[in-house]
C-alpha cells in the first residue's frame, strides 16, 4: 500500500520594501524638508498669536480705567464725545438675532432639500449650488447696495404706498439690516449645514426607512439630530461675520448718532 506524504513549501521571500528600495539621501532630504516647513508654519502661528496678544494687551492696558459699568450702560453724549456706548451694543445684538431668525431656518431647509431630496444630476439643482457658491464670493459691500435698492427703495417703499402713513419703511432700518445681512450669510448656513448632513452615515437613513419612517420623519428625527452641530457651527460663524460686516449695515441700517432707544410702536421700522 503506497502513502503520500505532503511537505510544506517554504514561505516566498518578499523582498526589500518600499522604504528599503528608496534611497537614503532621498529620505533624508524629505525628512528635513518635512521639519523645515513644520518650523516655519510654527513660526507664522506664533507670529500671529503674538500680534493679537499685543493688540489685546494694549486695549487693555490702554483702556481698563476708563471701561466702567456706567459706560457699558449710559447713551451717549455731546456728539459721542461724552457717555456710554448702550445704543450701539443693543443695536448690533439686536441686528444678529434678526438676522440669525431669518437666515437659519432658510438656510438649513434649503441645505435639507439639497442634499436630501433634489436629485444631484438636475440641471436646477446644479444651478443653485452653483449660484450659491457665487453668492459666497460677493463683496458686501455689493449686497448693501441690493438691500438699499430692494428692501428699502422697492419693498419698503412699496409697504408705504399701501399703508398711505408716509414715510416709515421706505428707509434704512435695523430690519432692512438684517434681511441684507441674512443674505450674505445664507451661503455659509447653507453650505455648513450641507458638510454636516453629508457627515451622517446613510445606514443611519437606511435603518429608519426600513422601519417604516417616511423621508420627512427621518430627515426630522434621525439626520438633523445627528448634524446638529454643524448647524451650530454654521449659525456661529454667520454670528460672527454679520457683527463684523460694516458695508451691508451703512446703506441698509447704520445710525451715527443715536443719544436713546427707540420707543415708539415703529421701532423696528426705525433706527
Amino acid at each position: 500500500m503506497a502513502t503520500s506524504t505532503t511537505r510544506a513549501l517554504p514561505a516566498a521571500d518578499p523582498g526589500p520594501s518600499v522604504r528599503q528600495l528608496a534611497n537614503p539621501a532621498r529620505r533624508a532630504w524629505q525628512a528635513g524638508w518635512n521639519v523645515l516647513w513644520t518650523g516655519v508654519t510654527g513660526l507664522a502661528t506664533l507670529w500671529i498669536v503674538l500680534i493679537v496678544a499685543v493688540i489685546l494687551g494694549t486695549i487693555v492696558l490702554g483702556g481698563w480705567r476708563t471701561l466702567t459699568w456706567e459706560f457699558l450702560s449710559a447713551n451717549p453724549e455731546s456728539g459721542m464725545t461724552e457717555g456710554g456706548i448702550f445704543p450701539a451694543i443693543f443695536g448690533t445684538v439686536f441686528l444678529v438675532v434678526l438676522m440669525i431668525l431669518a437666515v437659519l431656518p432658510v438656510g438649513v431647509l434649503a441645505a435639507v432639500y439639497l442634499h436630501e431630496y433634489a436629485r444631484a444630476s438636475s440641471p436646477i439643482t446644479r444651478a443653485v449650488r452653483f449660484a450659491v457658491n457665487n453668492l459666497a464670493g460677493v463683496p458686501s459691500i455689493v449686497f448693501g447696495l441690493f438691500g438699499l435698492g430692494f428692501f428699502i427703495q422697492f419693498v419698503g417703499r412699496g409697504i408705504d404706498g399701501a399703508l398711505g402713513q408716509g414715510l416709515i419703511f421706505g428707509q434704512p432700518a435695523i430690519l432692512w439690516a438684517a434681511l441684507t445681512l441674512a443674505l450674505l450669510n445664507l451661503p455659509v448656513v447653507i453650505v455648513a449645514t450641507e458638510e454636516a448632513l453629508r457627515a451622517v452615515p446613510g445606514s443611519a437613513r437606511e435603518g429608519s426607512l426600513a422601519l417604516g419612517a417616511t423621508r420627512w420623519q427621518t430627515v426630522w428625527h434621525v439626520v438633523l439630530p445627528q448634524a446638529l452641530p454643524g448647524v451650530l457651527t454654521g449659525a456661529i460663524l454667520s454670528v460672527s461675520r454679520g457683527a463684523g460686516e460694516v458695508a451691508p449695515i451703512l446703506f441698509t441700517g447704520a445710525a451715527y448718532y443715536l443719544p436713546y432707544l427707540p420707543t415708539s410702536g415703529d421701532w423696528v421700522a426705525r433706527t
